[in-house]
């Protein structure tokens, strides 16, 4: 471990400790705080088996699990509100102005989590790519940090329908998500907008590529999209490759999954916060695991409201002057 990742590890026990000092005293004296998050850290960010974790530390295959979900739930319960959490939207917006995309916040997208088939409902897990996984949809800002995330969902479910059920979508429908922070396109008025595939709808303050035939000016509205939506994208391929267990099918029952995802997103963002190294063998190392299971293609949503079609067509215009311009 680098020396700033034992910074970052000791401040992780310190923040962690008023829930995990609560917990039961069997496990308690047997080790301390250090030790369990420890062991914790060391199951998310490999593929290993709950044995290999427990050879490792010399404790008992059990005391792994219930290792995990202390410290995945104090992470959760401690620190989710506080580390995935929107930040300074002006920075943010600036941000992604500068690759190319006026007036945005995030970027969104859903990535599948391998899971056991439950015993219950399983067929509802089952994803278009044909194993059992759950969705985690997240929204990032321009250095790939989560901003707002939404797990659990089972892998049967579109995109669009996860983002229509979620927190944020309501949020941003009723326009408090965001600052109200306006801009002119031309002649039409656009909201702070977020970022999506074709497998979102298209709403005054979301945009998502032209499908279909493109002609230049779509296609250049497509490429400045897409650049800024790449952070997403890599955001969670960081994010499984930095917590590899992710990247196999977890062996947890369905209601604690969620907390485990959950869990490696706060990770995620400390790690990208306190600049803690990436080494490049993970993402190595990551592609051969997430082989097995390729992410599943979603459907294209055709529906739009004219208001944000509008808003689309300004921005091409505008992205296709600027180019004359340049």
């Amino acid at each position: 471990m680098s020396p700033s990742g034992c910074e970052t590890f000791m401040e992780l026990c310190e923040l962690l400790s008023p829930a995990l000092k609560r917990q039961d005293t069997r496990m308690r004296a047997a080790l301390t705080i250090q030790k369990r998050v420890a062991i914790a850290l060391w199951k998310l960010a490999t593929p290993d088996s709950y044995r290999s974790v427990a050879n490792q530390f010399g404790v008992g295959k059990s005391t792994v699990g219930v290792a995990v979900m202390q410290v995945a739930r104090a992470i959760v319960d401690l620190l989710l509100h506080k580390v995935v959490t929107l930040g300074d939207v002006q920075a943010i917006i600036d941000g992604f102005a500068a690759m190319g995309f006026p007036n945005c916040g995030g970027a969104i997208d859903g990535t599948h989590i391998p899971i056991l088939g439950p015993e219950h409902q399983g067929g509802q897990y089952i994803n278009r790519k044909g194993y059992f996984s759950m969705v985690l949809q997240a929204l990032v800002d321009h250095k790939g940090r989560f901003t707002n995330i939404n797990v659990g969902w089972p892998g049967k479910v579109h995109d669009a329908r996860v983002f229509k059920n979620s927190g944020l979508f309501r949020r941003l429908q009723q326009g408090v998500y965001f600052p109200d922070h306006k801009i002119t396109v031309g002649e039409v008025e656009m909201p702070t907008v977020i970022l999506g595939d074709p497998a979102y709808p298209l709403m005054p303050w979301l945009m998502k590529p032209y499908t279909g035939a493109l002609d230049t000016e779509k296609e250049l509205f497509n490429y400045r999209l897409s650049k800024c939506r790449m952070v997403v994208e890599c955001a969670f391929g960081r994010l499984k490759a930095r917590w590899r267990s992710l990247l196999t099918r977890s062996d947890l029952s369905p209601k604690n999954i969620p907390i485990v995802i959950a869990a490696c997103c706060v990770l995620h963002n400390l790690c990208e916060i306190k600049g803690e190294t990436f080494m490049q063998g993970w993402e190595v190392e990551a592609n051969r695991l997430a082989a097995d299971y390729a992410q599943p293609d979603t459907r294209a949503i055709r529906r739009s409201q004219r208001e944000a079609v509008r808003i689309r067509e300004a921005l091409k215009a505008r992205f296709q002057t600027e180019r004359v311009n340049h």
